[in-house]
């Protein structure tokens, strides 16, 4: 047997304020995609905004269903829509914010799996690593370089 030690680095901020300036404004677009969410069953909002190489910005927010798995995180509604409109274009930064509408969410909320695995898959196709931040509502904020920091035993299509 041989033991493999996995190791991530990730940079965590006390506040958007320690943010360089474009970055502030691309947390700041997550916060009013954040206000669009339609969570009445969790009650938890999520904003995401996704810078892309082009300059251009695509915001997302999660949207729920009385059916409750067919709703759609607010990562992968930008990320999806981002690779419909602008399909050759690859994703330079992510923003994410996140919280509770019940009560004050304080901690950084990273993205669940499926929207790690969401991420991941165009993090291979462009061939270039996704600056990913994340928030709650107010508080800390975590950079990961990269998707593979989230998620370091990556299934690609190099699997199948």
């Amino acid at each position: 047997m041989k033991e493999v030690k996995i190791e991530t680095t990730l940079q965590v901020f006390d506040n958007i304020k320690e943010l360089p300036e474009a970055l502030q404004a691309l947390m700041s677009q997550a916060s009013e995609a954040r206000q669009k969410a339609y969570a009445p069953y969790s009650k938890f909002s999520v904003g995401a905004a996704l810078l892309l190489d082009n300059g251009e910005v695509i915001t997302g927010s999660n949207q729920e269903n009385a059916s409750y798995p067919s709703g759609l995180c607010a990562e992968r509604t930008a990320i999806y829509y981002a690779g419909a409109k602008f399909p050759k274009a690859k994703f330079v930064k992510m923003a994410i914010i996140a919280g509770s509408q019940l009560h004050p969410t304080l901690t950084p909320i990273p993205p669940c799996g499926a929207c790690r695995q969401a991420i991941a898959e165009y993090e291979v196709k462009q061939d270039t690593p996704i600056e990913l931040y994340f928030m709650g509502e107010t508080g800390k904020v975590v950079r990961s370089n990269s998707l593979g920091n989230l998620l370091p035993l990556l299934f690609d299509k190099s699997a199948l």
